[in-house]
Parts: structure tokens; C-alpha cells; sequence
């Protein structure tokens, strides 16, 4: 029998084999190098308002990734390949410039323009015949640049992005430790910073295994209620930065929901931002504290725990006693101070202290009003009693001893 004949293996046409029309294409392409980025280049003047307001570096950048794309364009079309190379051979060597002179926007504006001046000289360039392949490939090859364009993009975004994060880790530890330099004015610029006063920290603990999402989450909510926010997650802490907070109370509670359970403590606001190291530390000293007080709001001032914080060791809560609460009542005289302890010290009776004062209640009800009018602290209130107890025990111990009256023996009468 006679053996079976294999039939001819149809090779495909090599990628390399040219058409005649083609061929032309591509030798006036090359040709047409010059004239079309010189027109390119008179477009995106035109066309472009953006454009021509840029620095003449910047524009020169520009027109060099216009130019470059058209030149790779002619390489692309004769052997069409991946588009790896194209974020080499168009955009160069400064993705990063590009990035930092246009959006991706304006970028993707400026690839349709070079599209466009490319597929107006198609029937200049190309044979009738080759005219539909040649749009067909403008189209592609356009395609190509605007992905690899996006890729630019992502790339510089996650580089930005992941400094960022880095720079502002280094800016929340320098509050933190109470830094005012100039290295950390720079960072603060760089990060850009815009708010200008209204500043205040929050911190509390952080949830166990905090995610990228919930980073950004965090972010957008203190957007809403502060003109910027630096947020930092140290251990099991959870620190807020904020500045330019328009309603605070709102801001507080609402953020405070992003914290992990427990108590989150909001410190005094402060005029700048280098000077919030102080509205930290008494945060932290709050938060500390604040176990003392199971039944304290949340958010709860860091001031509302003054008590708390003296007793547990906090010499800015002393000094905040003595100088805001003690010693004013000490000099708006009028027997604030022996009122007040009086009252605190007969079980807040208005009309026990009448009598151990040999005073009407009402001059007694008169003096508990000053004393709320001077220190902000509503003595009738129990908590507020309370921090004015423990700022005239700090207060008393803070005044130097009287000395005992010297006393002289008694002289003979004659």
C-alpha cells in the first residue's frame, strides 16, 4: 500500500515580510519625522491652553515625549512588538518630570493631539491602498502609549505615596518628642501641609491589625472635619493630628469612632502646628489617666482629666491646676478660696457652710457663682467639684509655708 503523504505544513508569513504600499508608508514615515513633530508641536500650542503656560523646561520636556512618540511610532510600525519599551523610547528617561509638570489628564490630552496631527497626514503619507492599515496602527500604537502612560502614572503614585507615609511617620514622632527645627518645618512643608491654626491631637488605641483601607478611611472622614490630618499608628496607639478643625465637638465624636475600644483622649488646641506637641503629651497623659475615670465621655478632653493626671504624676496637669484655677481664685480675694473649701469640705451643703461661715446661704450661693465665673469650673457640679478640690489641694502645696508668728517673751510690767 502506498504510504500516507503528508500534506504541506502553511506557513505563517513572517512578521518581517513588508508589502510594497507598506514599504513606501514606512519610507516616507521616517521622511515625515521632522514635519510632523514641528506640527505637533504648533498644535498643542493652539490647542492646549495648559500648555503654553508652562516653563520653558517644562514645555521643552513636553515636546520631547511628543517627539520621541512619533519617532517610535515609525519603529513600532515596521516591527510591531510589546509595549515595554515604549515607556523607555517615548517617555524617556524623567517619568518622574512628566509626572510632576502634568495630570494624567493633560498627559492623555496631549497623546490625542500627536494621534491626531498623525492621522491628518495619513493620506499625505500612505497609498490609498495602505491608508486603512496605517489608521489602523496610528490607533493601536495610540493605545499602547496611553496605557504605558497610565503606567507612569501608577508608578510615580505608589513611589509619592509610599514617601509620604514615610515622611509623615517622621513628622507625628517629631511633634510627638516635641521638635522645632527646621528640618521638620521642611517636612511639613513638603508633606503639604495648608492649615494655619485650630490645632489639637487625639489619640486612643488602634485596632490590632490596622489595613491600608482603614488608613485611607481615616483620612477621608478627618477631610471632612479639619482642613488637614496627619495620622500615625505607633504599637497599639492611635494618634491624630489635626489642624484646622472647623466644629470640633462633631469632629471629635465622629473620629472617635474610628478607634479601637477604649478611651480616646483629645488634647487643648494649639496656635501651630510645631506647638502641638503640648496638646500631645497632655493626650497621652489623659489616656493614661483616663482608666481612672470608667465613667468619663468618649472623646474626653485631656482638661477634664486634670485630676486624674495629677495623681498619677502629670506636672503639666499640676501647673494647669495651680495657674488657671487656684491662683485666680486666690487673687479675685473676697473669700473665694475659704468659701469654696468650706463647701467642699461640709459635704456641699449650702447651708452648712452658711453657718460655718457666719454668712447668709445666698452670699454663699454668690461666692460659688464667682467662683465658677473666674475658673470656668461649676462648683455645684460634682465632677466640676471635683477639679476644683484637687486644684486647691495642688494650689496649697504648691504656696510656700507661712512662717509660724514669732512670738517675743513677755516683758515684766513694771
Amino acid at each position: 500500500m502506498p504510504e500516507p503523504t503528508t500534506p504541506p505544513v502553511k506557513r505563517k508569513p513572517s512578521s518581517r515580510s513588508m508589502t510594497p504600499e507598506k514599504s513606501e508608508t514606512l519610507k516616507k514615515l521616517r521622511a515625515s519625522v521632522g514635519q510632523l513633530s514641528t506640527t505637533t508641536l504648533r498644535q498643542l500650542e493652539k490647542s492646549l491652553p495648559w500648555y503654553s503656560r508652562l516653563s520653558s523646561d517644562e514645555r521643552s520636556a513636553l515636546g520631547m515625549v511628543a517627539q520621541n512618540g512619533i519617532a517610535a511610532f515609525v519603529t513600532w510600525y515596521e516591527r510591531p512588538s510589546s509595549p515595554s519599551w515604549i515607556l523607555t523610547d517615548v517617555f524617556g528617561t524623567a517619568p518622574t518630570e512628566l509626572t510632576r509638570s502634568i495630570s494624567l489628564q493633560k498627559a492623555l490630552q496631549l497623546i490625542r493631539i500627536v494621534v491626531e496631527v498623525v492621522e491628518d497626514q495619513v493620506p499625505v503619507i500612505a497609498p490609498e491602498a495602505d491608508q486603512p492599515s496605517l489608521r489602523e496602527a496610528v490607533l493601536r500604537y495610540s493605545r499602547e502609549v496611553a496605557f504605558a502612560a497610565a503606567d507612569v502614572y501608577a508608578r510615580a503614585a505608589e513611589s509619592r505615596g509610599s514617601w509620604d507615609t514615610r515622611l509623615e511617620a517622621l513628622i507625628v514622632d517629631a511633634i510627638l518628642r516635641g521638635e522645632n527645627t527646621d528640618a521638620l518645618r521642611s517636612r511639613i512643608a513638603a508633606l503639604g501641609w495648608k492649615a494655619q491654626e485650630r490645632f489639637t491631637v487625639m489619640v486612643g488605641n488602634s485596632p490590632s491589625e490596622p489595613s491600608a483601607s482603614y488608613v485611607s478611611e481615616l483620612r477621608r472622614l478627618a477631610g471632612r472635619y479639619a482642613e488637614d490630618a496627619l495620622v500615625g499608628i505607633q504599637g497599639d496607639r492611635l494618634i491624630l493630628i489635626l489642624g484646622g478643625v472647623q466644629d470640633r465637638e462633631t469632629a471629635y465624636l465622629k473620629l472617635s469612632e474610628m478607634f479601637a475600644p477604649g478611651p480616646v483622649v483629645y488634647g487643648p488646641e494649639a496656635g501651630s502646628l510645631l506647638e502641638a506637641s503640648g496638646s500631645a503629651q497632655s493626650a497621652f497623659a489623659g489616656l493614661t489617666a483616663a482608666r481612672a475615670w470608667p465613667a468619663a465621655p468618649r472623646p474626653v478632653a485631656a482638661d477634664d482629666l486634670l485630676p486624674e493626671r495629677v495623681i498619677s504624676g502629670d506636672e503639666a496637669a499640676r501647673r494647669s491646676l495651680v495657674k488657671n484655677i487656684y491662683r485666680p481664685l486666690v487673687a479675685a480675694s473676697n473669700g473665694l478660696v475659704e468659701t469654696l473649701g468650706t463647701y467642699l469640705e461640709l459635704g456641699h451643703s449650702l447651708e452648712a457652710t452658711a453657718r460655718e461661715l457666719f454668712v447668709h446661704a445666698n452670699t454663699v450661693r454668690y461666692r460659688l457663682k464667682r467662683v465658677c465665673d473666674v475658673t470656668g469650673w461649676d462648683p455645684l457640679l460634682p465632677r466640676e467639684a471635683f477639679v476644683l478640690q484637687a486644684a486647691l489641694v495642688v494650689g496649697r502645696l504648691s504656696a510656700p509655708p507661712k512662717a509660724p508668728a514669732e512670738r517675743h517673751p513677755a516683758r515684766n510690767q513694771p
